[in-house]
């Protein structure tokens, strides 16, 4: 992920009663070790919750000649689109996006920290990534040997971070081309910070993920699939989903539809568009979601089941005292089956 520019600022607050105050800082040249950084952050950031939107669209859309970009009323993406556009540089525009965000500190946060910036290319990409690192106690090793204090800055504990894919923006295409952590136990700062950044959220992750692992399963229920194609596609999804998750990308259903059936690649997404499910073309990947989904199959005497595990203790019951499994919600397609053979 080569960087284009990055810089860093320091908000320093003593304490509750004392306000922030902005020590200002340049484009770094050590490229090498921001990269190595950059690596460390989006491994931690990949791995926290988060939520995906896009800036407000403005009641005024008459400018012809921003590529979209001011199609926003969001200040930072006014600020943003300026520099995009070359009309200020990347250390000023960070410098003014720290200043506004200072307020939000003083708000909010007891201990200041270090805001730093970074844009950098991914694939066709570009990316704006922003955060606001905090130091911790740590140890080194000095030249003669000896350990020392030494501060480490705390790539654990993201509570503002957030990622802009501005080609995406850009282009216009998407809804959820910002992404930035939701800290559970910061509600108030996480909300104060999406309306600083002007984020309207697009779309509900764990609800898309489950929406998906819905129509994945009727997919399976309706080609009526063995049980160990059945069990494989499974495990192909949620591979897939968990690596796109890694990376922070989004699920995209082409790509999903292709790697669950190589034989008829467009299957499953013409299923899916077939349907009522409302999915977008590419869904941001919910990992709790994820983790919670596996799919129960079991063949015996001529008889052969397979489930989603969510549905047990739902429309599944298993009764342990008399090993017996509990149907509540019967296929209509068996149902039909049944009535028929009783006639």
């Amino acid at each position: 992920m080569p960087i284009l520019q990055t810089c860093a600022h320091r908000v320093d607050k003593p304490g509750d009663e004392q306000p922030a105050t902005l020590t200002s800082g340049e484009a770094m040249s050590d490229i090498a070790t921001a990269e190595s950084l950059l690596a460390a952050f989006n491994s931690s950031f990949h791995g926290k919750p988060k939520a995906w939107g896009h800036f407000v669209e403005s009641e005024a859309e008459d400018s012809d000649d921003t590529n979209g970009e001011m199609a926003s009323s969001s200040r930072f993406a006014y600020e943003l689109a300026r520099y995009r556009r070359g009309e200020v540089n990347f250390t000023d525009f960070t410098r003014q996006t720290t200043e506004s965000l200072t307020p939000l500190i003083d708000a909010h946060l007891s201990i200041g920290g270090h805001w730093w910036f970074v844009h950098s290319r991914q694939g066709e990409a570009e990316i704006l990534t922003l955060t606001l690192l905090h130091q911790r106690d740590g140890y080194g090793v000095d030249s003669d040997l000896n350990i020392i204090p030494a501060q480490q800055l705390n790539l654990g504990q993201l509570m503002l971070a957030a990622r802009i894919d501005l080609t995406q923006w850009q282009r216009g295409e998407s809804r959820q081309y910002i992404t930035y952590v939701q800290d559970r136990g910061n509600k108030k700062l996480v909300e104060a910070f999406r309306q600083w950044l002007g984020c309207q959220e697009g779309v509900n992750a764990g609800a898309e993920t489950r929406t998906l692992l819905k129509a994945f399963s009727d997919y399976v229920e309706n080609e009526d699939l063995p049980e160990e194609a059945s069990r494989e596609k499974t495990d192909t999804l949620i591979d897939y989903a968990n690596a796109q998750a890694k990376r922070g990308e989004p699920i995209t259903l082409d790509e999903l539809s292709e790697l669950v059936d190589e034989q008829h690649p467009k299957a499953f997404y013409d299923y899916i568009r077939n349907q009522d499910y409302g999915l977008a073309a590419e869904i941001p990947p919910d990992k709790r979601t994820l983790q919670q989904f596996k799919r129960f199959a079991g063949r015996a005497s001529g008889v052969s089941i397979s489930f989603d595990s969510h549905l047990l203790g739902n429309s599944i019951e298993y009764d342990d005292e008399r090993d017996r499994l509990i149907i509540k919600q019967v296929p209509d397609q068996l149902k039909d089956q049944i009535k028929q053979r009783g006639h």
